[in-house]
């Protein structure tokens, strides 16, 4: 087995040997030490090795947040498997088209969730056990009882021996794997890390799903951190408890996305002392403008730095630099990290002009997961298509408009459900907005638009529509407003433009 420069299992040990035993982990009001959490991988991985997990085995990791996630992780790397994480919010049939594909040989999970997991793992060829946190559950292995066995040496992988398999949240159509290796989170996590290091900010506060490639990003890069630091961990994002954790912690950093800042500002941010965030770190998503605005409005001192990519280019292309930081803009390419903008004929087209963003580096995925004709439409010359439409100003800063599928063509103007939605945020009512097309004789698609409210406020259908005629071109304007309870979220906080298209009157 050829030796990698890049094994991530690797990269954790060097971690803990540059910076030694420290109180390093906040989850739920107890602390973790560092040497604790690299001791439990190191034996978790002897028990895995034991049981019979093989180097390449892949295993499905579907937990909230906690500790054990990071342990599992870790724990896996050391053993030679892939790991590959589920959000906890899937149903068992979504689980199940995840396990199955990737040909996982275990499933970790916790007590609240195991039900759900024998569900969907029922009757798979592939699978061969269940690993549980917390007490022995029937049927499962406990990831105690992995822990006594002895502590394992890292077994080599190379750097394209993959890493991870990461499903992609499935929102057009059934998820599909992408396969990261250990030199994909390897370079996109240290170049981000170098794009924007800051010497006096090492107390960071993670809300975000570690199954996500976001979140898995995030952790990956804590092992690049030159000296100790902690990490406060939420196991869900909860408003108040974040604001709370900043206030008590003296929290410098945040990471979230373009949503969570929405649920912030409906909070009431100047009871809390928050003079010690620094920075919010945000992607996943576009952040509206007018969110931005308000947030920094209320909270002047907070610097929003925005990146962009997504879990086919290692959740990485772009951010913007501490100080640096241009607002409604994801930044510039970080290291290693070239973009282009092409027209649908593939040429590149002039700047400030929007095309299809793409990307070249070390940190792209080798590919999707069985499906190499997905692979081929994806990868083109060594240049990835992403699917979403952007451009570059004079400043080489690269900003984000939507995605090319969610596309509204109505009468022949392109609509992006972005703008739309951007200018009802700007409504003094509203909290949330979502828009989509709708299939119309006349014009090919018509725009509607899903708003909620924001607490005690009241408007009408008829007044959105009204407000959002006065601040569009004709043929952009809503014809529709839905006013909601609630604008519906992907599991990791995105607009869920599949679920408002089923919502569309018949």
């Amino acid at each position: 087995m050829a030796v990698g420069q890049h094994n991530l299992a690797r990269l954790g040990e060097e971690s803990f040997a540059r910076l030694g035993d420290h109180d390093s982990l906040l989850f739920e009001g107890a602390w973790y030490r560092s040497g604790e959490l690299y001791e439990r991988a190191r034996c978790m991985a002897g028990g895995l090795i034991e049981m019979g997990i093989a180097p390449g085995d892949r295993v499905v990791v579907f937990m909230a947040n906690s500790p054990d996630v990071g342990v599992a992780y870790w724990a896996l790397w050391r053993s030679g498997a892939a790991i590959t994480p589920a959000i906890f919010l899937l149903p068992p049939e979504e689980l199940r088209h995840v396990v199955g594909d990737a040909g996982a040989r275990a499933v970790v999970t916790s007590p609240e969730f195991i039900g759900i997991v024998r569900e969907a793992v029922a009757g798979l060829p592939d699978l061969e056990w269940i690993i549980c946190s917390g007490p022995e559950q029937e049927g499962a292995i406990s990831i105690s009882s992995l822990e006594n066995a002895e502590p394992a040496e890292i077994i080599d992988r190379a750097d394209s021996d993959l890493a991870a398999l990461l499903y992609t949240g499935g929102t057009t159509g059934r998820a599909k794997g992408v396969m990261l290796s250990h030199e994909n989170l390897w370079f996109s996590s240290k170049s981000l890390h170098d794009h924007g290091n800051r010497e006096d900010t090492d107390r960071v506060l993670v809300p975000l799903p570690l199954s996500h490639a976001y979140g898995l990003l995030i952790s990956v890069l804590g092992m690049h951190a030159e000296r100790p630091g902690i990490a406060a961990l939420q196991r869900w994002f909860d408003p108040s408890e974040f604001l709370t954790l900043i206030q008590e912690h003296k929290l410098q950093i945040a990471t979230v996305v373009p949503s969570m800042i929405q649920i912030l500002l409906s909070q009431p941010l100047e009871e809390y002392d928050l003079s010690s965030l620094q920075y919010l770190g945000c992607g996943a998503a576009p952040l509206p403008r007018e969110v931005a605005e308000e947030f920094l409005k209320r909270v002047p001192w907070v610097q929003i730095r925005e990146g962009y990519g997504c879990t086919e280019s290692g959740a990485v292309m772009s951010a913007n630099k501490p100080q640096e930081s241009k607002i409604g803009s994801v930044g510039t390419p970080i290291g290693g990290y070239e973009l282009r903008i092409l027209d649908d004929d593939g040429n590149g087209v002039p700047t400030g002009q929007p095309g299809e963003i793409c990307c070249r580096s070390k940190g792209v995925m080798m590919g999707y997961w069985n499906a190499p004709e997905a692979t081929a439409a994806t990868i083109r010359d060594g240049w990835l298509y992403t699917g979403d439409i952007g451009y570059l100003d004079e400043d080489g800063y690269l900003y984000v408009v939507d995605r090319k599928k969610d596309l509204i063509i109505r009468g022949g103007f392109n609509v992006f459900p972005r703008d739309v939605e951007d200018v009802l945020l700007e409504h003094p009512a509203v909290a949330m907005a979502g828009v989509v097309g709708r299939p119309d004789t006349a014009k090919g698609e018509e725009v509607v638009a899903f708003v909620s409210l924001k607490p005690g406020a009241e408007t009408t259908e008829g007044e959105l529509i009204a407000f959002a005629k006065s601040k569009l071109s004709a043929y952009k304007y809503p014809r529709e407003v839905h006013i909601i309870p609630a604008v519906p979220l992907t599991p990791v906080m995105k607009v869920d433009r599949k679920v408002l298209r089923g919502m569309l009157p018949k």
